[in-house]
């Protein structure tokens, strides 16, 4: 058992039955009344967003979770395949507890959060960015980076992107995993 003074982001909480994610949280101490702790948790099982309000000093059930390193192999079409790097074991995740799946690359190394007592997968991190290659994009035109201007383009993982202008097919480009946005073009 822990208590609110032990709220972190990434701390993983039993409530209602279901094991969530600390994503956000703020202890507010209000001039009149009880301090209280403002938190924004994610379910590791369905992926939803609750907002939960718990009063200072309250005792949370705290979950025991392991970070482990695994290379995407494959996805079926519902479930998406991971080997494990040290063990060689096989895993599987469903779509839900995997936050940017169409960023997912064969072979990448992805982290994988375990539940330490009966060693369940729960969900998989994402890096905060990936390095994609474009697949097709209209031709870039030399000379079109003054403006904010963007168009349309397809990186090899599937996924559409909105790049610059001046971004042509088999460039190699950096994306934000949270936002799907580009970032940057990486240079070889």
């Amino acid at each position: 058992m822990a208590s609110t003074s032990d709220i972190r982001k990434g701390l993983c909480i039993r409530h209602n039955n279901d094991i969530y994610k600390i994503v956000e949280f703020l202890h507010v101490k209000p001039g009149k009344g009880p301090a209280f702790v403002r938190t924004k948790i994610k379910s590791l099982t369905t992926g939803r967003v609750l907002d939960l309000t718990i009063p200072a000093g309250h005792k949370i059930e705290d979950v025991r979770v392991e970070t482990r390193k695994f290379q995407y192999l494959y996805t079926d079409g519902e479930r998406y395949h991971f080997m494990d790097n040290e063990t060689f074991e096989q895993i599987d995740l469903p779509e839900s507890a995997i936050d940017a799946p169409q960023f997912l690359k064969e072979g990448e190394e992805v982290t994988i959060l375990i539940k330490a007592d009966d060693n369940t997968p729960l969900t998989l991190e994402m890096p905060a960015s990936v390095v994609l290659e474009v697949t097709h994009t209209e031709p870039g035109v030399k000379g079109n980076t003054a403006t904010n201007a963007t168009k349309p383009a397809t990186v090899e993982t599937g996924a559409e992107v909105k790049v610059p202008l001046f971004i042509n097919e088999g460039d190699k480009i950096k994306v934000n995993t949270m936002t799907g946005e580009y970032m940057e073009r990486v240079k070889e």
